[in-house]
């Protein structure tokens, strides 16, 4: 994740509250009337990013844009499906980024894509 003086040189970025490893801002997108929520944390040896509006789910360019603004350009992040049992849904139009600190990511090889 960028550290928090890169991600406060956005100009798309309003950051309403920001702590210790992590805070909370609005995002104004490309293309979008209305800004996205987004909560932002490095704590735990997880790197987190959630991103909602509140009548509609980010859709993937969106999400890519919310990616560079908190990550560089060769950082891997994912997006989990959990099983069903372990569905967390505190908000019908919020998605994750994740990216664990101290691992890299496995992915597939691109000719399998």
């Amino acid at each position: 994740m960028k550290s928090i003086e890169e991600i406060k040189q956005n100009e798309r970025l309003i950051i309403q509250q920001i702590g210790l490893d992590g805070g909370y801002a609005f995002a104004y997108l490309p293309g979008t009337k209305k800004p996205v929520a987004v909560i932002f944390s490095c704590g735990g040896d997880w790197d987190h990013v959630s991103a909602s509006y509140s009548n509609r789910t980010p859709t993937w360019d969106e999400m890519c844009y919310i990616k560079d603004i908190f990550f560089s350009e060769d950082e891997c992040v994912i997006q989990y499906h959990p099983p069903k049992s372990d569905y967390v849904n505190n908000h019908p139009h919020t998605l994750h980024l994740w990216k664990p600190q101290n691992e890299n990511i496995p992915m597939p090889p691109k000719s399998m894509v």
